[in-house]
């Protein structure tokens, strides 16, 4: 079997969770790392066994061996290390969002379109087992069309006030939900109407709620309050609805479907996105990784996602953030 010699640019906390999902495939080689921290650069490649570790992207891109990457960076440093990576001829798997503006956007989407590499963003949601099924029941025309969809994806404050001085709760939890509901319902979103609550004071507001209307005339609805009490017992509160003219999906995800009581109290961990299964990191981040490695070894451009789905959801979450700037429905 050949493997894929894979590098990853960005090594926060998701940056890891990326290392570790890679490193249980068998078909991947962790090749490379690189972040501009170098005690944490050296941190993670003693943890992982990787050697070849760099401070600079167009270093670490240079090197020929070197097949696809990860860019884990924060989101509104995503542009210019994917541009590099693809012009190195280099497979890229980008974290969502895509990117911080609808310009970077395009210049990611018009540099793939002309790459030899593959570009996949990652979506996870798209690889929940049931979201997916989701998808396929709708495909399967089982609900009729689409009228109406809500989603609430909801935090604990103290996970939110790690990220909101980073990004806003529409972009950066709500992206998800847009995606979905773009994807399901096939259509385009033609107006965004939103409003935040700003309570601790963040660079980012605490909470946000949205309203999308779709060009097919069905209704979107979006939850995404970063600041739940920290007592939560669980990590996320994920739900969808998808009503249409013959029926109705109902998701609940990742409470409460496994639960711990002991002496420190109620917890319910993620078994869903990234849980460790027999030591291995596994869930939903292991099979879109491993369905983007697949697609490099076999030289098949990834369809599950594409940039220009990608690049849609942002211009709708960023149309929602102007939107409860301004205080106007905005038309996108």
């Amino acid at each position: 079997m050949k493997k894929i010699k894979y590098g990853v640019i960005g090594l926060g906390w998701f940056g890891e969770k990326h290392c570790e999902a890679l490193a249980g495939q068998p078909n991947v080689e962790l090749h490379s790392f690189c972040t501009r921290n170098p005690a944490r650069l050296a941190e993670v490649g003693k943890t992982f066994g990787v050697t070849r570790l760099h401070t600079n992207y167009d270093a670490m891109l240079a090197d020929p061996e070197l097949d696809a990457v990860s860019v884990v960076t924060m989101w509104d440093q995503h542009t210019a290390p994917t541009l590099a990576a693809l012009r190195a001829g280099k497979h890229v798997f980008l974290e969502k969002p895509m990117a911080s503006s609808v310009a970077d956007c395009d210049a990611i989407v018009a540099a793939a379109r002309q790459a030899q590499g593959f570009l996949m963003v990652g979506h996870i949601c798209r690889f929940n087992p049931r979201y997916a099924a989701a998808k396929q029941e709708i495909a399967a025309g089982k609900i009729g069309k689409i009228v109406s969809l809500y989603a609430r994806r909801n935090l604990p404050a103290a996970v939110g006030a790690q990220v909101l001085p980073k990004i806003g709760p529409i972009i950066g939890d709500g992206v998800h939900d847009t995606d979905l509901m773009l994807w399901y319902t096939g259509a385009k979103i033609v107006s965004a109407y939103a409003q935040t609550v700003n309570i601790r004071n963040f660079k980012n507001p605490d909470l946000g709620w949205t309203m999308y209307r779709f060009d097919s005339g069905a209704v979107g609805v979006l939850e995404d309050n970063w600041c739940l009490p920290d007592s939560t017992a669980f990590q996320i509160d994920e739900r969808m609805e998808i009503n249409g003219t013959e029926g109705s999906i109902y998701i609940h995800d990742t409470h409460p479907n496994f639960s711990i009581v002991d002496k420190t109290g109620w917890h319910s961990p993620d078994t869903t996105y990234w849980p460790l299964l027999h030591g291995v990191r596994s869930g939903a981040l292991r099979e879109e990784l491993a369905y983007f490695v697949n697609c490099v070894a076999q030289g098949t451009r990834p369809t599950v996602i594409t940039a220009e789905e990608s690049r849609e959801a942002v211009r709708a979450c960023l149309a929602a953030e102007e939107s409860a700037a301004t205080g106007k429905v905005v038309y996108v």
